[in-house]
């Protein structure tokens, strides 16, 4: 499938050190999950590159579609054995996805899910111990909330009666019909971290008694963690507006890409205890008690979900601006401009994930009511990277 290529100037992505921030007052399709286009890119619309940082050189091959026809996938985790595992947002269904023959076999569903607006069966992890638990973890929206369990996969059982009742580990995140957050994934650490949005209720995300507008650090039953900031709380940091992204890299440091309003979506280094100015600051500010995120994109051109390390880069899916970002670091800095890579070509892209070398899994997002589906809609893609 080859979409017709959106407009990009590849000058325009070059947005790390400029100093434009603004805490941004307009609705919500700006920086959401826009159904829009993103429009061209001129130099006027982004951050001036730094003149010492050299132009990214990279490379993304699509090497084949995995499988396709997948109805609102979001989360994405792998199996011990190279297997992939896919949620459906609205069908609150787990899929099993072979990893060589691009085979679904759903597993189960998971009940008491609710999807609603950008809610719904969202992001999931496996165990770091699943080769003795067998526990797959999610984070999803009910009726009143959103949460994380996890349940048993008994893979002897009969396909789609496979998983067993959720063991709520956290409940009580905030859920509105946008800004859900959504992602989970197990650190270095083995410490399960979670990716929360503000619900569109700006204020959730500097109140430190909220899970809201929040990244979660919590043992794997949902306690908290020695070294969080509070020794009571799993809030690990604040001041989010909706966090979809989380990944880390060599050196063991966490990243997360954060959804902007209608300014600047960003790439951020997490510390433990830092505050990330939403909404008092959007992008870069230089504000005394704001960390200013490494990298930041005009909200038209990327809409960040999903990120993946691998070859020194970190690699943004881009929902808005359908096309994948990289971000070479050198340590907590990044080391030369973003560069986009397919861009128009695959449509919205929500999850990447991480395949073992230069390998990378990458997800498509037409299939969730804001893309322009087309046959072999939502598909699961397998990526080189260098």
């Amino acid at each position: 499938m080859q979409r017709p290529a959106v407009t990009a100037v590849l000058a325009a992505a070059a947005l790390l050190l400029g100093a434009g921030c603004s805490p941004g007052a307009g609705g919500e399709p700006a920086g959401g999950e826009s159904t829009a286009r993103p429009p061209s890119s001129t130099g006027a619309s982004a951050t001036a590159p730094s003149p010492t940082a050299p132009p990214a050189k990279g490379t993304v091959r699509v090497v084949s579609t995995l499988t396709g026809n997948l109805k609102s996938p979001w989360g994405l985790a792998a199996l011990p054995d190279g297997d992939l595992l896919v949620s459906s947002r609205d069908e609150g269904t787990i899929t099993r996805v072979d990893g060589e023959s691009g085979k679904q076999t759903v597993i189960g569903s998971v009940p008491g899910v609710a999807p609603a607006g950008e809610g719904g069966l969202l992001g999931l992890a496996v165990s770091p111990s699943y080769a003795s638990d067998h526990l797959v973890y999610a984070y999803f929206t009910t009726e009143s909330d959103n949460r994380v369990a996890r349940m048993l996969y008994d893979e002897k059982r009969p396909a789609g009666q496979q998983l067993g009742a959720p063991d709520t580990i956290l409940r009580g995140i905030p859920k509105g019909s946008v800004h859900n957050g959504g992602r989970i994934a197990f650190g270095p650490d083995r410490m399960l971290y979670a990716g929360t949005g503000e619900t569109g209720d700006t204020g959730l995300a500097q109140d430190k008694g909220s899970l809201g507008g929040k990244i979660l650090r919590m043992t794997p039953d949902g306690r908290p963690v020695h070294g969080n900031p509070s020794a009571d709380s799993v809030v690990y940091s604040y001041g989010h507006r909706n966090v979809q992204g989380l990944a880390w890299d060599s050196g063991k440091r966490l990243w997360a890409a954060e959804f902007g309003q209608n300014t600047w979506d960003e790439l951020n280094l997490i510390e433990p205890g830092r505050n990330h100015g939403w909404p008092e600051v959007e992008g870069r500010g230089g504000r005394a008690g704001y960390a200013d995120p490494v990298a930041q994109w005009p909200t038209a051109d990327a809409s960040p979900s999903g990120i993946a390390w691998a070859q020194g880069s970190v690699w943004i899916a881009g929902l808005r601006g359908e096309r994948l970002w990289r971000v070479p670091l050198a340590g907590t800095k990044a080391s030369a401009e973003p560069q986009p890579f397919l861009t128009g070509k695959y449509g919205r892209l929500r999850t990447v994930l991480a395949a073992g070398g230069n390998k990378l899994w990458l997800v498509t997002s037409e299939t969730d009511t804001r893309g322009t589906p087309e046959q072999g809609d939502d598909r699961i893609l397998r990526l080189e990277v260098t």
